[in-house]
């Protein structure tokens, strides 16, 4: 079977890695390439890293307003898979990159496959919802990574071409940490592990809003520990703009490479993100978690007691972070195999392989 492949941002580079070393033993794979995330730190070094194949095609689109950047990318899909004709295109998670593939391959009658399928926050605001909505609307095949998932379809009326094969994530992960715990990360930041905290911020509702940008910088200059934060190109622009400076103990820094902070993450006394993929990895990790968001996508994280939802409040934050690094040793979090046991890309492969002789 010919399948394209369509990625665009950080966390599909890591999803797709495990996939396509799977999809590869079976089927001939075009990987093609948006450039939603186009810098050397956010997209170049990961397919070093990871051993993901070159892109076939790099479509270049760059950012831009949602509207703007979802149709350009469609245009620019379509056409790829007019040459291409493949019979079947395989997108991931909820980016516009997902959205575009979904659509242009639907409007040309390919079946879509749909990677983290189900997943929802109920936040009809986000834009990455909406992603998410449609994109299973319009796939054929549907590989969800929990049982909350499957149930989210079934509420929509979905039950056809669903299966629950677990998070590649967690395929991502494994495969990565023996590689991770060599990085010097630690050494080249002056860092002990436990001795500080990890922060990612890039979503729209925390970036595009002053006060919501404010108050988490507040928070982090607030906190006791140093926080290293690895400052998404967005997010730098809007501190910029917004004239917010780092206090003393927060660390700002450039994205970094998958394996640092991968090191990072899994050293820190806790992480302080608005990612779902950090968010996730995270409770595998069985590092602490505090979401600055008001909802999550990822409600197994938040029930097991490894992440609290603090939103953008500075005093939620702080307080946050103080009741989930107290002493872990007398608090009661639960921790399940939730994201399945590292084989959903084999079984993304039998499936697709099984699609292919219906």
């Amino acid at each position: 079977m010919k399948i394209v492949s369509i990625i665009g941002a950080r966390p599909q580079f890591i999803k797709c890695a495990p996939v396509s070393r799977a999809l590869r033993k079976d089927h001939q794979e075009i990987l093609v390439h948006t450039g939603q995330h186009y810098d050397e730190n956010m997209s170049g070094i990961f397919f070093e890293e990871l051993s993901i194949p070159t892109p076939d095609h790099h479509l270049g689109i760059g950012s831009g307003s949602h509207g703007a950047q979802t149709g350009r990318m469609l245009l620019a899909i379509e056409e790829v898979l007019l040459k291409e004709a493949p019979d079947m295109v395989l997108v991931y998670g909820d980016t516009n990159s997902t959205l575009a593939g979904a659509l242009a391959a639907a409007k040309l009658h390919i079946p879509v496959a749909h990677v983290e399928a189900g997943l929802r926050s109920f936040d009809r605001s986000m834009p990455e919802e909406i992603n998410r909505v449609l994109t299973d609307h319009a796939s054929d095949l549907l590989f969800v990574p929990t049982e909350n998932g499957v149930a989210n379809l079934a509420r929509e009326g979905i039950e056809k071409g669903v299966h629950r094969v677990g998070d590649v994530m967690v395929d991502a992960l494994l495969f990565n940490r023996e590689l991770a715990a060599r990085s010097d990360i630690l050494n080249r930041l002056d860092l002990k592990a436990g001795a500080y905290y990890l922060a990612t911020v890039h979503r729209a509702s925390n970036t595009d809003d002053e006060q919501h940008l404010r108050s988490i910088m507040a928070a982090f200059a607030g906190l006791d520990r140093p926080v290293i934060f690895p400052v998404h190109p967005r997010t730098r622009k809007f501190l910029e703009q917004y004239g917010i400076l780092a206090e003393r103990n927060v660390h700002l820094i450039e994205p970094l490479p998958y394996l640092d902070m991968l090191r990072l993450l899994n050293q820190a006394a806790a992480v302080l993100t608005d990612s779902g993929g950090v968010q996730k990895e995270a409770y595998i990790l069985q590092v602490p978690c505090i979401t600055l968001r008001e909802n999550t996508e990822w409600v197994e994280t938040v029930e097991d007691g490894w992440n609290v939802l603090a939103g953008a409040d500075c005093g939620r934050i702080i307080a946050a972070v103080g009741q989930m690094t107290g002493d872990r040793r007398n608090q009661q979090k639960g921790h399940s195999a939730h994201y399945g046991d590292g084989t959903a890309a084999d079984e993304i492969r039998r499936i697709i392989s099984a699609f292919d002789k219906v």
